[in-house]
């Protein structure tokens, strides 16, 4: 499939750690569903007060699931999360844990959504390094309490980008960020501990996931705040193609990604492309200001200019996106423009 042939949404005219080493090639799992999980599903979970983290909590507690979510001791649990029984709250951090807490929860499963993802921080991040470490040694004393399945959040530019959907067994795994390296060599470590122990792993790979709650700086509030304060927006690299996909949608994906008891890589995306261009002339018309949006004289050039995915192995798993590109939009626009 070439760059043509791929959907695209809206426009109609438009140091070595040694982690690095434990699974370079230890690991080359068929990815497959294993046997689905119990109807109630008690879930171990990192990262509860972030973008998908907070989106997954409210999905899984309609699902009836129960959550406990690790909170930063510092950090106020969230007033927009419900309060029930079915959901608590864990203080520690990926490196100081309440295991006698996590013990008692008797979790079935471990879900990491924990990472830094500060825009215009993170790719670069010596934080990243330290997220990778933490978080394999987390996860290696979840496995050691009897967890036997855990689902970790990776991300599509582990990929290398190509001019074609980006598919989980054909596409090559080429990281040039920090943060997309220090995630592959998690994924590689964890991979290669089910050579040696008895668990079920799944590696999502999530690609552009938007929405209320989103962080100000990211691509679409970024443009909405302009466009509130009369600013003329000149896009840098108008036509470059992303998989958007919203965040409940990304919620449900991974919600049944869980459910199904997946094992191996999995993208968590649409399957369709977005350009920026086509995301800030939308945006634009639903606030009524249209004559704000200009392209750069001279675009520059993007590092990812077309990160779309193959989503065939998600949706074989009965999954579909609800909200399309125009509505998620429509969304965002009203929740932002609520806030004072």
């Amino acid at each position: 499939c070439s760059r043509a042939g791929a959907r695209i949404a809206l426009e109609r005219s438009a140091s070595r750690y040694s982690l690095a080493d434990r699974g370079a090639e230890a690991f080359r799992a068929r990815s497959r569903p294993a046997v689905a999980l119990l109807c109630v599903v008690k879930i171990l979970l990192t990262g509860p007060t972030g973008f998908v983290g907070s989106t997954f909590i409210r999905l899984a507690l309609k699902r009836n699931h129960q959550v406990a979510g690790l909170i930063i001791p510092t950090e106020p649990i969230p007033s927009t999360l419900p309060s029930t029984p079915a959901l608590i709250w864990l203080r520690g951090t990926l490196e100081t844990a309440s295991w006698p807490e996590i013990a008692s929860f008797k979790p079935d499963v471990c879900v990491h959504t924990a990472w830094i993802t500060t825009p215009g921080i993170y790719l670069e991040s010596p934080e990243n390094e330290k997220f990778r470490d933490a978080s394999f040694q987390f996860l290696s004393k979840v496995l050691d309490m009897g967890v036997r399945h855990v689902l970790a959040l990776g991300t599509c530019i582990e990929y290398q980008i190509q001019d074609r959907p980006l598919a989980e067994d054909s596409t090559p795994i080429a990281p040039t960020s920090t943060y997309a390296r220090c995630k592959d060599e998690l994924r590689r470590a964890l991979e290669a501990e089910t050579k040696t122990r008895d668990f079920s792993f799944c590696w999502g790979r999530v690609f552009y996931p938007y929405g209320p709650g989103e962080h100000p700086s990211r691509l679409c509030s970024s443009i909405i705040q302009k466009l509130r304060q009369g600013e003329k927006i000149i896009l840098k690299t108008p036509h470059s193609l992303k998989d958007y996909i919203y965040i409940e949608d990304l919620a449900e994906a991974l919600l049944t990604v869980m459910e199904k008891g997946f094992r191996g890589n999995i993208n968590l995306a649409t399957g369709e492309g977005t350009t920026v261009i086509a995301i800030a002339r939308a945006l634009a018309e639903l606030m009524g200001n249209p004559d704000l949006i200009e392209d750069a004289a001279k675009p520059e050039r993007d590092p990812f200019p077309f990160v779309v995915a193959d989503a065939t192995r998600l949706k074989s798993l009965g999954w579909r996106p609800k909200v399309a590109i125009q509505e998620g939009l429509r969304r965002l626009v009203a929740a932002q423009v609520t806030k004072p």
